[in-house]
């Protein structure tokens, strides 16, 4: 019988990352982030890794470019603002295909903000924060369980469809301690020999470089590859979490913390004899339009919540389009969302 350990969420993260076959990990610090480092920077030499504190966000994304074009399972992790620091590597990885695992504790913004967890960062992680018509898969846990499960998966997706996955926490998951059963280590290895740089002898030699200007091999070429490949993902590759919708009148929709938080509002509101459910979307990219539509229809309202200021809300217009009312309760500059306001929200009177 696996025997469940207690861990905080960001070194779940870490060892997670090394069961699922990361061997090189680089980054700089930042609150409220910095256990990642600190787990990886004891672990990786044991496991025959490559731990390096580079000198800044974009020297440690560069890194992890490397890495990745010469075949390494890779990672880098860091919080809001240094993931706009980021921004251009992600950019030029998404251009060259390559794997690699990005995790962002998100915290309070704009700016510098404060070290508290937040979800104010949907738009730069969905929307592509970086330039050019590209996406990341982007993979938001509500558990301890679920950064550790889904750090393996984050790995195996990149590999497979070569594209950067960002796990998209916060500061809070990050600093939390659970009880978890850590995951075992993926079967499936990808074979990765017709691309890497592993040298050129006994074949031709390879270049990979984001920048394209022969004809024959143009910028338009390598986008028309790209958004066939985003088709396939957002065809096989959705996941959300359905809870008590089967019978709802009212519909919340959440992500992350915040759906948690909506997890709990749901259970008093049932307790309270109102037919609450919850949809939560896993992957925010791609985003689940068809399932919640689906989950949606003949429902009272739809509240979404947020930690923000209404990001997420976009994509459920996007994917209502009108045929149910929709409403909003986010909070920023990383302050809770609250289980009375949600119900609140709901019943129109204080729990």
């Amino acid at each position: 019988m696996v025997q469940p350990v207690l861990m905080r969420g960001n070194e779940a993260i870490a060892e997670s990352a090394i069961i699922a076959g990361c061997r090189y990990y680089f980054a700089y610090p930042i609150t409220p982030q910095n256990e990642i480092a600190a787990y990886m920077a004891r672990r990786m030499p044991e496991v025959g890794g490559t731990f390096l504190q580079a000198e800044s966000e974009i020297a440690s994304i560069n890194m992890v470019f490397g890495a990745a074009a010469a075949g390494g399972r890779t990672m880098t992790s860091s919080s809001s603002p240094g993931i706009s620091l980021k921004q251009e590597g992600l950019s030029y990885l998404a251009g060259t295909e390559l794997p690699a695992v990005v995790v962002n504790m998100m915290r309070g913004g704009p700016g510098l903000g404060n070290i508290s967890g937040a979800q104010g960062d949907y738009f730069q992680a969905t929307k592509g924060g970086g330039h050019g018509d590209y996406h990341m898969i982007v993979l938001a846990p509500a558990s301890v369980q679920e950064l550790a499960d889904l750090t393996v998966s984050a790995f195996d997706l990149s590999d497979r469809y070569r594209i950067v996955t960002m796990i998209l926490g916060d500061g809070y998951l990050g600093q939390m301690s659970e009880s978890l059963v850590l995951p075992e280590p993926p079967e499936k290895r990808y074979d990765k020999s017709s691309w890497i740089l592993d040298g050129a002898q006994g074949r031709e030699r390879r270049v990979i470089a984001s920048l394209r200007l022969k004809p024959e091999d143009g910028v338009e070429k390598i986008n028309l590859r790209l958004q066939e490949k985003y088709r396939e993902i957002e065809a096989a590759e959705i996941r959300f979490e359905c809870y008590q919708c089967r019978d709802a009148e009212v519909l919340l929709v959440a992500f992350g913390l915040a759906a948690r938080i909506c997890k709990a509002a749901v259970n008093q509101l049932r307790e309270a004899g109102v037919k609450a459910g919850l949809l939560r979307p896993i992957t925010l990219w791609p985003f689940p339009y068809r399932q919640l539509l689906e989950q949606a229809e003949g429902k009272s309202k739809v509240l979404v919540v947020e930690m923000n200021a209404g990001q997420m809300l976009e994509d459920v217009r996007l994917a209502l389009g009108g045929r149910v009312p929709i409403e909003f309760y986010g909070r920023m500059g990383a302050m809770l969302v609250e289980e009375r306001e949600i119900i609140k929200r709901i019943t129109g009177h204080d729990s």
